[in-house]
């Protein structure tokens, strides 16, 4: 069987662009394709200044969400990161085999680098790491595809570039796995700032719909996006990136295409209107699924530790095989 591996990063809470770039297509596809796990990368959120209680709270909200979404824990593995040794085990081999220069050269690592040079600040050394740590991830499980965004190509192809180097040197060990692009996953846009990807880093925002917003907030932040010179309701993502990302909205919401719907519009306030509803009927089943399961909290800890005992199974073989290969003495 294929094996599949994605994960989310408990470092904010999850947003509509989580949702329809990725965790829907998760449910719907992905899930069903193949052997497939799905991980809260809660290690990946100590990069950074942080609160531990947060982080805490934060992963236990997107593994509910995750299943609220409409992962089942019998057809795939959802658990979390940290609960499973052999990502860390993995992670500090693989750096004895991945090279500075490839580190710096990653794209998050150069963004935020600068910034903290230019406050007169520094990173954490496990910023520059990281990268390897979420190859580790990857590779653990033997995967062979990771769907992936656009702007997480980069760190598939290193973990890519480490499998083969290891193989090479030390004997096969790893799948060399390759990123997936979906074709219908949507990318939404910040609604306030239609140029920037709606992250879920951020702690609050009026262009950020969070998967748990209430619907009269879903609608007020639709009804405020910007949009842009002009009255004509058009699909341009360069000219008018505005209308754009709404119109890809919709269209990820209720089907069709940003295309067609553009010409069914004379107003940006009726396309407003429209989108706002659709946003909020697409996020009803999930609020409500995850309102059952936060009442249930002992089947979500269930669920994680059953999935971590499974993920526990299906690396540490290869990750003790790796020990043996690059010189490592066995512990038994």
């Amino acid at each position: 069987m294929t094996r599949v591996f994605s994960g989310v990063k408990p470092t904010g809470h999850l947003t509509l662009g989580n949702y329809l770039g990725a965790m829907r297509r998760w449910a719907a596809v992905d899930q069903h394709q193949g052997d497939a796990l799905f991980c809260i990368v809660d290690l990946h959120a100590l990069t950074v200044d942080h609160d531990p209680a947060r982080v805490r709270r934060l992963s236990r909200q997107a593994a509910t969400l995750l299943l609220a979404s409409g992962l089942d824990p019998e057809v795939c593995t959802v658990f979390v990161q940290s609960h499973v040794d052999e990502h860390a085990r993995l992670s500090y081999v693989l750096e004895c085999v991945a090279t500075d220069g490839e580190m710096r050269r990653m794209i998050q690592y150069k963004e935020k680098a600068a910034r903290e040079r230019v406050r007169g600040g520094s990173v954490r050394l496990s910023l520059l790491t990281y990268p390897v740590l979420m190859a580790a991830d990857i590779l653990a499980y033997g995967t062979d595809e990771v769907p992936v965004g656009d702007d997480q190509a980069q760190h598939v192809e290193l973990a890519r570039d480490l499998a083969v180097r290891f193989n090479q040197r030390y004997g096969h060990t790893f799948v060399v796995p390759r990123a997936t692009h979906p074709k219908v996953a949507a990318r939404v846009m910040n609604l306030q700032e239609p140029t920037a990807k709606m992250g879920k880093s951020e702690d609050v925002g009026p262009g950020i719909v969070y998967l748990l917003d209430e619907p009269d907030v879903v609608r007020k932040k639709v009804m405020r996006a910007v949009t842009d010179s002009g009255q004509e309701v058009v699909y341009d993502r360069e000219g008018r990136p505005g209308v754009a990302n709404l119109l890809e909205i919709l269209a990820a919401c209720q089907g069709g295409t940003p295309e067609e719907l553009g010409g069914q519009y004379e107003s940006y306030g009726a396309l407003k209107r429209d989108t706002a509803d659709a946003v909020v009927e697409v996020l009803r089943p999930v609020q409500e699924r995850h309102k059952e399961l936060c009442a249930d909290p002992s089947y979500v800890e269930g669920v994680l530790r059953t999935g971590a005992q499974r993920a526990r199974e299906m690396a540490r073989p290869r990750v003790d095989a790796a020990y043996r290969a690059i010189g490592l003495l066995p512990s038994e």
